[in-house]
């Protein structure tokens, strides 16, 4: 056994002091226990009056009425060690006080604490910042799920800004959260969703922020809402809002941001004459053949193919997917109508950051709409309307270069997050955790917790 004495005065410690770290004990001696663990015997600091006082009245106590022992949990030493802390125990002598007795405390270790301020903070950091999820940290550090979820929570709540900074350029996405959740309702008798399948994000998109926040519902009242509780002097300062072909955002967008210029992600404009050419081959394909299409059909082989854009395709790939289309005769012209009205749509997205004149872009938008037109085929006529409906939004990205990229990115990390976390009960945790793994991703330095 190794046994170590030290004068318990403020401002003495020797290096075992030192090592613990906690502010107002010292070390009294250190034990070897059988299993090799160090066994830290704490004793408290004097105050310079030497009289401590009552944490409920404020009253200094010079009567001491016993002696308690308390084993605190802390962060991990550089050696297996465990703390046992000789506390004092003080009378209170003010009769208007409710307390008739109080214990020593130090700032790291307040009155009933069983773990150590910066123990707890650990936990925090470890789910806010590390990424790790809570399961996890209270493995690593030897503590209970409820104890490292409400340190994340105060970790997480203190971090992150009560209200976003300005920004510039606003994306607006949404992302599915899980299965929706119903309540009866005792006055109807009818059941109420309590709880909706979707989440609306609202993301920096230049300034580095990641998520700014997110609502429940995807609808154009649950976007507005969140606008509507920014400051008129944060939504003046908004100049672009990317988003989806969503009307209920545009709504929302229009309704709350007048002023900000709303761009359409061109990668959901993609997406679209992919999905349009996909139908047209499904049409096309049940028409000919009168079932779904199977191995061994001449545009089986293809049908991936066909979603992929023309410079990614080799020649010798290009040239089997066109002769396959023009062998099969009509239906195959159809598909490959399809396929070229798509590569047209491109085209023309594809001046954005080339800063192109408005004859380049009226150039490429009527050969696409006048492809669409030389054709009979209903599907590409109803991509040209969808076009023409959203043509304002999609020429501001071709004029800005803006995408909601930032906004797709950071939806993963939200589905990442809760699929680690194997789901979540809490939908307001989620968005604390959501928001946390934004910052991570963006490297944006959080505020001390």
């Amino acid at each position: 056994m190794l046994r170590q004495s030290i004068k318990k005065s403020a401002g003495v410690h020797d290096d075992t002091t030192l090592l613990v770290g906690l502010d107002g004990v010292v070390v009294d001696r250190v034990e070897l226990d059988p299993d090799g663990c160090r066994v830290l015997h704490l004793s408290t600091v004097d105050t310079p009056q030497g009289r401590p006082s009552c944490p409920g009245c404020g009253t200094p106590s010079s009567s001491v009425k016993g002696r308690v022992e308390t084993g605190p949990r802390d962060v991990a030493l550089p050696v297996p060690s465990r703390l046992v802390w000789h506390k004092r125990r003080w009378r209170c002598r003010e009769p208007e006080c409710g307390r008739s007795s109080f214990t020593e405390s130090i700032p790291q270790l307040p009155s009933g604490a069983r773990i150590t301020g910066r123990l707890r903070d650990a936990a925090g950091a470890a789910v806010a910042l590390g990424g790790r999820t809570i399961t996890a940290a209270g493995r690593d550090l030897g503590l209970s799920w409820p104890v490292v979820s409400v340190a994340f929570v105060d970790r997480a709540t203190a971090m992150l800004p009560a209200e976003p900074e300005p920004v510039a350029a606003l994306g607006i996405d949404e992302t599915r959260r899980g299965r929706p959740r119903f309540a009866l309702d005792p006055d109807t008798g009818a059941f109420e969703q309590v709880t909706d399948r979707w989440h609306t994000g609202f993301t920096d998109l230049t300034g580095g922020q990641g998520l700014l926040g997110q609502v429940e519902g995807r609808a154009s009242k649950d976007a507005g809402a969140w606008l509507a509780a920014r400051t008129q002097a944060w939504r003046d300062g908004v100049a672009v809002v990317a988003i989806d072909m969503c009307s209920a955002y545009r709504a929302a967008v229009r309704a709350h941001l007048p002023n900000a210029a709303l761009v359409v992600d061109h990668f959901h404009v993609v997406q679209l004459a992919n999905q349009t050419v996909s139908a047209v081959r499904r049409r096309v394909t049940s028409a000919l053949r009168g079932r779904r299409v199977r191995t061994g059909d001449p545009e089986y082989g293809i049908r991936r193919r066909l979603l992929r854009n023309r410079e990614d395709l080799t020649d010798e790939k290009f040239t089997d997917m066109w002769n396959r289309l023009i062998d099969l005769g009509g239906p195959g012209h159809d598909i490959l109508s399809a396929w070229i009205a798509k590569e047209e749509l491109r085209a023309l997205l594809a001046l954005a950051r080339t800063h192109p004149t408005r004859h380049q872009i009226s150039t490429r938008l009527w050969a696409f709409y006048r492809w669409c037109a030389d054709t009979a085929i209903p599907e590409l006529h109803r991509l040209a309307a969808t076009i023409e409906a959203w043509w304002p939004q999609i020429e501001a990205f071709i004029l800005t270069g803006i995408t909601n990229a930032t906004s797709e990115g950071i939806n993963r990390l939200i589905k990442l997050e809760a699929r680690n976390a194997f789901g979540f009960r809490n939908p307001t945790n989620q968005r604390l955790r959501s928001r946390c793994a934004s910052i991570r991703a963006t490297g944006r330095p959080a505020k001390p917790g």
